[in-house]
C-alpha cells in the first residue's frame, strides 16, 4: 500500500502535468504558455496558492469516466502582484481544449466569490474551446453561473480578462462583462459564431483572425481594450493596468511617492497651433501635464478621435478622457462616445479622479451617425460624466462647440473645476457657420458677399469664440496659461481629494443602452 504522503504527491504531480507532456509541447509549439506558466509569470515569485487542484469532472457519458484530469482544465487560486493580493483563474487548453464543464465552472465561480468576499481584483486567463459538449446543459448552466457572478462583482472589484487562445460562443460574454479585455495577437480570437457558421448562414468567407482576432476587436468592434504580441507582454500589461486601480470600490488607488517641484511646463505653450483648423496630437498635451512616462492608454486603436487612459499626477492615479484633434478633428461620434463613457464609468466605480481635456468641434454629422444612434450613444457619455461622483476637472485647450461643450464635462453636468486656455473657443458653433446663419440676409444683399461674410465671421469670433463669456458667467473657473496647467491640476485634485458627493436614492439609473 502506498504511503499516504506519496499518494498526495502523485496526485499533485498529475495535476501539475495537466493534459500531459505531449499536449504541453503542442501548446509551446503554438507559441503559447500553459495555464500554470501564465500564472507563474503573472504572480509574485512563490506567492501562488492553488485551490481545487484535485477537482475532477462528474460526467459518466461518452466514455468520459475514463478521462479524468485533476483540476479539470482550470487552475484557480490566489497570490500577489507587486505585493497586492489578487485572485486568478487560468483555463488549461491541454485538458479537453480548456472546455468548460460543470466542475470547471464551479471552480471559477468559487474564486470569483472569494475575490468578492475579500475585496481583491479577479483576473481570468481565458484559453478554451467552449462548452464541454459531453455535459450538455450542465456546461451551459456553468457559463450562466459565471456570468451572474461577473455581474454581481461589477463595480465591486476590478475584473480583468485576458484572451490567450480561443474564446467562442457563450464563453465570450464573461469577458464582455468584465472591466478590461486583453487579447494576444495571432493566437487568440473571440466570436459568438465561428467562420463555418457564418459561411453557412450568410455565405461570407472569413477567417477566424478576420472575424474575431485581436486586431479586429482592437480596431473595429472595440471589444478588446489592449492587444499584446505574446503571452508575456499580455501578462505585463495586466500588471501595469492593475497598478492604477484600487483593490475594490471602497479603496483608493495606491499613491506613488512624488516630490513636487515648480511644475511649470513651458512646452505646453507651443503645442496648440495658432490656426484653429490645424490639428495637433492631444497626447503631447497629456504627456506634458502628467508625471513622466506614466500614461497608459486604453483602446488606443479604437475610436481614435478620443483618447482615454490612466496616468499619474504627482504620484496619484487619474483617468484621462481627451478629444483627439488629429483624428476627425476630435469630433464626438458613436464609437468615441461609447469608448469614453465606458472608461468614465470604470473610473467612477473605483474612485479614480477624472481629467477631461477638451478640443471638440461638435458631434459628427451624417446619416451613418444618425442611423447608428448618435443620439443615444452620445447620451451615454453625457450620462456617465453627469453620474460620476469622483473628482472631475476639465481643461478646454481650444474648441468647445455646441452640445459637445455640454457633454465634455462642463460645469453644468457636475464638473468640479473647469479651466480654459486663453485661445479656447466656447460657442454654439464655429464663427463661419454661425455668421452664415445669423447674418444670412445681410451677407446675401452685400455688394461683396464673401467680404461681408469674413467681416461678420471676425465680428462673431471676437465676441464669442473665446473663453471670457463663459468665465464671466462662472462656467469657467479660471482662464490659465498653458504652461501652468500641470501645477493648477495638482492643486485642484489635492483640493478635491476629500470630495463628498452622492446620488439621489434609487435602485439604479437607466443609462441609454
Amino acid at each position: 500500500m502506498k504511503d499516504k504522503k506519496q499518494i498526495l504527491a502523485d496526485k499533485l504531480a498529475a495535476s501539475h502535468l495537466a493534459g500531459g507532456q505531449d499536449r504541453i509541447d503542442k501548446q509551446h509549439a503554438k507559441g503559447k504558455l500553459t495555464a500554470r506558466e501564465r500564472v507563474h509569470f503573472l504572480l509574485d515569485e512563490g506567492s501562488f496558492e492553488e485551490l481545487g487542484a484535485l477537482v475532477t469532472h462528474r460526467t459518466k457519458d461518452f466514455g468520459m469516466e475514463k478521462q479524468l484530469f485533476f483540476g479539470d482544465g482550470v487552475l484557480t487560486g490566489y497570490g500577489t502582484i507587486n505585493g497586492r493580493q489578487v485572485c486568478v483563474f487560468a483555463q488549461d487548453f491541454t485538458v479537453f481544449g480548456g472546455a468548460l464543464s460543470e466542475t470547471h465552472a464551479e471552480k471559477i465561480c468559487r474564486i470569483i466569490d472569494m475575490a468578492m468576499k475579500i475585496g481583491v481584483p479577479i483576473i481570468g486567463l481565458n484559453d478554451s474551446g467552449g462548452a464541454r459538449i459531453q455535459e450538455g446543459v450542465r456546461s451551459l448552466g456553468g457559463y450562466a453561473d459565471i456570468f451572474h457572478r461577473n455581474v454581481m462583482a461589477s463595480g465591486v472589484i476590478p475584473q480583468i480578462s485576458a484572451i490567450m487562445g480561443p474564446c467562442a460562443g457563450g464563453a465570450v460574454y464573461s469577458p464582455a462583462i468584465t472591466d478590461f479585455t486583453l487579447m494576444v495577437e495571432n493566437s487568440s480570437y473571440m466570436f459568438v459564431t465561428g467562420p463555418n457558421v457564418v459561411k453557412t448562414v450568410t455565405n461570407e468567407e472569413v477567417s477566424s483572425e478576420e472575424l474575431g482576432g485581436a486586431v479586429t476587436h482592437a480596431t473595429k468592434s472595440g471589444v478588446t481594450h489592449l492587444t499584446a504580441a505574446n503571452d508575456i507582454q499580455c501578462i505585463n500589461q495586466i500588471k501595469q493596468i492593475l497598478s492604477y486601480m484600487p483593490q475594490n470600490c471602497t479603496d483608493a488607488p495606491l499613491d506613488i511617492s512624488f516630490e513636487l517641484g515648480e511644475e511649470v511646463r513651458d512646452n505646453l505653450e507651443h503645442i496648440v497651433p495658432e490656426n484653429a483648423n490645424q490639428p495637433y496630437d492631444m497626447r503631447h498635451v497629456i504627456n506634458e501635464i502628467i508625471d513622466h512616462d506614466s500614461f497608459f492608454e486604453i483602446h488606443k486603436e479604437y475610436a481614435t478621435n478620443i483618447v482615454v487612459g490612466f496616468a499619474r499626477l504627482a504620484g496619484k492615479s487619474i483617468g484621462i478622457v481627451a478629444n483627439q484633434p488629429i483624428n476627425l478633428a476630435g469630433v464626438l461620434d458613436v464609437d468615441s462616445s461609447k469608448k469614453a463613457a465606458r472608461f468614465t464609468r470604470f473610473c467612477d466605480c473605483f474612485n479614480i479622479p477624472l481629467l477631461v481635456l477638451v478640443d471638440v468641434p461638435g458631434f459628427l454629422p451624417g446619416t451613418d451617425q444618425e442611423w447608428n444612434g448618435i443620439i443615444t450613444n452620445g447620451a451615454k457619455l453625457l450620462y456617465a460624466l453627469s453620474e460620476a461622483t469622483v473628482p472631475k476637472v476639465t481643461v478646454i485647450t481650444r474648441k468647445a462647440y455646441g452640445g459637445a461643450y455640454d457633454v465634455m464635462n462642463s460645469k453644468h453636468i457636475g464638473a468640479d473645476l473647469n479651466y480654459a486656455w486663453p485661445g479656447a473657443e466656447i460657442a454654439v458653433m464655429g464663427a463661419k457657420g454661425a455668421s452664415e446663419i445669423i447674418f444670412k440676409n445681410e451677407i446675401r444683399s452685400a455688394d461683396d458677399p464673401q467680404a461681408k461674410l469674413e467681416e461678420k465671421e471676425a465680428e462673431y469670433a471676437e465676441k464669442f469664440a473665446n473663453p471670457y463669456s463663459a468665465a464671466e458667467r462662472g462656467f469657467i473657473d479660471e482662464v490659465i496659461l498653458p504652461k501652468n496647467t500641470r501645477r493648477k491640476l495638482i492643486k485642484a485634485f489635492t483640493l478635491l481629494e476629500n470630495k463628498v458627493a452622492s446620488l439621489p436614492k434609487k435602485k439604479h439609473g437607466n443609462i441609454p443602452l
